[in-house]
C-alpha cells in the first residue's frame, strides 16, 4: 500500500526530473520514475501532473512558476507545521530541523516537495532532518523559508 510519503517522494522526483531535462510523454516519465524505484502507473502520473499544475507544451511538460508551485505545496506545510519544534544551523551549509518523534519523514517530504532551488538534499531520521545547501547564502534563504513555512 502506498502512503502519503510515497506520493510525496514520487512528486518530488517528478519536479526534479522535469527541471533536469525535457520530458515529452507520460510514458517517458513513468519509465524514468520506475528506473528510480518508484511504483507508478500512467494514471498515477497523470493525477500527479494535474495536482502539481504541470502543463503540456509542444516541447514537453512545463512546471508552474516557483510561486505557484510553492502555493500548491503550502497546504502540505500547514499539515505538518505543528510537528516542527526547532530550526538551527550546523555549519555554513547544513540546517537541522527538529520535529516531534516519528514525523521527520513527513516534514522532509513536504520540504522536498516544495522544490526549493537552494536545497541540495535532505536526510531524515525519526525526529531530525538534515538539509544540505551549497553555501551559507543558500542556507540563509532556506532558513527564511523554513521559518516562514513552519512559524519557528
Amino acid at each position: 500500500m502506498l502512503t502519503d510519503h510515497h506520493r510525496e517522494a514520487r512528486r518530488t522526483a517528478i519536479v526534479r526530473l522535469l527541471r533536469s531535462s525535457p520530458v515529452r510523454r507520460q510514458q517517458e516519465l513513468v519509465r524514468l520514475l520506475k528506473r528510480e524505484g518508484h511504483a507508478v502507473t500512467q494514471s498515477s502520473i497523470s493525477r500527479d501532473l494535474r495536482e502539481l499544475g504541470v502543463m503540456k507544451a509542444s516541447d514537453g511538460y512545463v512546471l508552474p512558476d516557483t510561486a505557484e508551485l510553492s502555493s500548491r505545496t503550502q497546504d502540505k506545510f500547514s499539515a505538518v507545521a505543528s510537528f516542527v519544534r526547532e530550526v538551527r544551523t550546523a555549519g555554513p551549509s547544513i540546517t537541522v530541523v527538529k520535529t516531534t518523534i516519528g514525523s521527520a519523514g513527513s516534514v522532509a517530504a513536504a520540504i522536498d516537495k516544495a522544490g526549493w532551488n537552494e536545497v541540495a538534499g535532505t536526510v531524515s531520521g525519526d525526529d531530525t532532518i538534515f538539509i544540505a545547501t551549497a553555501d551559507a547564502r543558500a542556507q540563509g534563504a532556506v532558513l527564511a523559508q523554513l521559518r516562514s513555512a513552519f512559524g519557528v
